[in-house]
């Protein structure tokens, strides 16, 4: 892919999280990486949605060089890029403050899963990350926090690609997907799946969700034998 090419879908990525509600103000921004370069395209800082042009997207490497752009790059560049390091699988990710979302990250608790919305997309509950120590905090904030998202994945067993989000603890959430596309239509299902979960969890604090029920809604959109949508 060409640089200028990586850079349109990243600019209308984080449009895209604007058209949906996703995105107040700055509160947000997209990523994506061309593998075979090793070069990720992220949204400028604090840029407002409304005057950012494709050009403005900065390329970076995956050790945060930038390669081309005039303009800082997102203050979250360190948690992209640490995520594009650890789970190779990835092509984009984002980051929102989506209400719901950003209310379960804040409750401290994982997203359950307990519907079949939440299992076409995540194979199991959304894991909320620890709370990062002081230090973590003191030191290369943004970079910690990719390396406790990454911890979580990891001490878990959790496969981030059957499981594209995470709660990161008291703050909101990170998103992934195969490229721009599909990292944004993750974001709208977390939201809305968060929406349903603090619905459903009011209703029925101690609702469970049948093992199988889930792994034959997650495997008929994802599995190796899925028949959801068109050939």
């Amino acid at each position: 892919m060409s640089l200028a090419s990586l850079k349109e879908a990243v600019f209308e990525a984080n449009l895209a999280l604007v058209d949906h509600g996703l995105v107040i103000f700055t509160w947000g921004n997209v990523s994506a990486i061309d593998r075979q370069q090793g070069l990720v395209a992220i949204k400028p800082s604090g840029v407002p949605y409304s005057t950012m042009k494709s050009d403005d997207m900065v390329i970076l490497d995956l050790e945060g060089k930038v390669v081309e752009g005039s303009l800082k790059p997102s203050s979250d560049t360190p948690t992209h890029l640490e995520l594009y390091r650890s789970f190779d699988t990835i092509g984009s990710v984002a980051h929102t403050h989506s209400t719901y979302a950003a209310a379960w990250s804040q409750s401290c608790r994982d997203l359950p899963i307990t519907g079949t919305t939440h299992a076409d997309y995540f194979s199991q509950d959304i894991p909320c990350t620890r709370d990062m120590t002081e230090e973590e905090i003191a030191g290369e904030f943004e970079l910690n926090t990719g390396k406790v998202i990454v911890e979580t994945f990891v001490e878990r067993d959790i496969n981030p690609a059957h499981v594209p989000a995470v709660l990161v603890k008291n703050h909101a959430p990170f998103i992934w997907g195969k490229d721009a596309h599909d990292c944004v239509h993750n974001c709208v299902v977390l939201e809305e799946i968060c929406k349903m979960g603090a619905i459903a969890d009011a209703l029925n604090p101690e609702i469970t969700m049948n093992k199988h029920l889930v792994r034959k809604h997650f495997n008929r959109k994802h599995g190796k034998n899925a028949y959801y949508g068109q050939k």
